[in-house]
């Protein structure tokens, strides 16, 4: 015979699942965009580039629906302690990773705008696609960390913060030196500029939500990390 307990406990779980599949799906589909978002770019693929604009509200749309049940389960299930930080990580993530996802609309948008005369010689456009990609393995892993919750996998995310805050300030340096030998090229330049600062932000937020899995799986907060000064735009 099932108690009441036992069924509230179960109902739970199943909410806690439904709730890991929600980020899961929210994360597949903001790292696909960000990889049709840069392959637009390589590509000059605008078709491409207003679909990646398009299917931005259904991340979105999946972000609704996690609050919702957010608010549900807090209400029915009063979660306590270890379940009600991994609730909470829940709404803040998918917050995040909304936010994700805008960064890749973002890039689609310049695809227009980088490809006019003479833009294809810009070296740096070979360059942005390894960094996109570093970004986007930062944001798989730390929500698989998420869904399984592995502290010392998040905690490797963020080691790995440094890495593309280098990448970034190699390619920040590469375009400001082309785009004063070549000073037709600033329109160029400065979105591609954009795009760049644009993949940094998508390994800030996948290391921040690493700090919230690592705090859901542990109760406690990463030591603070030394700040690391990026160059304006």
């Amino acid at each position: 015979m099932v108690t009441g307990h036992e069924h509230t406990v179960k109902a739970f779980d199943e909410d806690i699942k439904h709730l890991r599949a929600l980020i899961s799906q929210m994360g597949g589909l903001s790292e696909q965009a960000i990889h049709d978002a840069m392959k637009a770019l390589e590509r000059n693929d605008t078709a491409l580039a207003k679909e990646v604009r398009r299917k931005d509200r259904a991340i979105d749309a999946i972000e609704a629906e996690v609050e919702k049940l957010v608010v549900r389960v807090i209400a029915l299930r009063a979660p306590m302690a270890d379940d009600l930080r991994e609730v909470v990580a829940a709404l803040k993530i998918a917050a995040v990773v909304e936010r994700i996802g805008d960064y890749a609309k973002n890039i689609a948008k310049r695809v227009p705008l980088v490809h006019t005369a003479g833009a294809e010689r810009i070296e740096a456009i070979s360059l942005l696609p390894a960094m996109a990609r570093m970004a986007s393995e930062m944001v798989h892993d730390v929500l698989d960390a998420f869904s399984a919750r592995d502290a010392e996998a998040a905690i490797r995310v963020v080691e790995r913060d440094n890495r593309l805050d280098d990448f970034y300030d190699s390619i920040f340096r590469t375009l400001v030196t082309y785009m004063v030998e070549n000073p037709r090229t600033v329109s160029e330049v400065a979105h591609l500029l954009f795009v760049a600062k644009n993949i940094e932000r998508i390994g800030d937020h996948a290391t921040n939500v690493a700090e919230m899995v690592y705090f859901a799986a542990t109760g406690q907060y990463l030591a603070d990390r030394d700040p690391v000064e990026t160059p304006g735009i």
